[in-house]
């Protein structure tokens, strides 16, 4: 299986959930080629990199890359668009290619805390996903965007929706 996170010229949140769907993918056991790019390759924020290592993911050697710098760019399964620019951007893809959307907001110029959420967002939103795919469905975009909406008490960051939980 192919993935790829897609977003606009910031990259941050592609390189996030990437690095979420490679964190749970890994601990899932979903085998998978994950990618991510832009519309336009930029730098990869160092505070994505920050809020990324806190929650134990590595996204540090992750660089910023347009489509074209991806190996066989019009071959994946799943294109998960994380910013609405991206998918009004995103290019027509075969019709094997599932495509995903979920809007997610744009942490840039903004304090850590925000950067945080935008991670928890994806966290969630990238486990239901592998979740899904390796009980050989696809969620829908109204489901993925009820997952984005769920809030979490900052207590217990341990805590998942219980859906996630009662599926694995």
């Amino acid at each position: 299986m192919r993935l790829l996170v897609l977003c606009t010229h910031n990259s941050a949140r592609s390189q996030m959930g990437e690095g979420w769907i490679r964190y749970w993918s890994d601990a899932l056991g979903l085998p998978a080629e994950i990618f991510s790019a832009g519309t336009e390759a930029t730098l990869v924020k160092p505070e994505a990199i920050e809020v990324m290592r806190e929650a134990g993911v590595d996204i540090s050697s992750h660089t910023s890359k347009t489509l074209f710098d991806l190996p066989d760019p019009w071959n994946f399964d799943v294109v998960l668009t994380v910013c609405d620019g991206a998918k009004e951007a995103c290019p027509v893809y075969p019709a094997k290619t599932q495509r995903l959307h979920v809007s997610i907001p744009d942490p840039s110029n903004g304090a850590l805390e925000g950067w945080r959420k935008v991670r928890d967002v994806l966290k969630w939103t990238t486990r239901y996903l592998v979740v899904d795919l390796l009980q050989g469905r696809l969620p829908s975009e109204t489901v993925l965007s009820n997952v984005v909406g769920i809030q979490r008490p900052s207590s217990s960051p341990a805590s998942e929706p219980s859906r996630i939980e009662a599926s694995v």
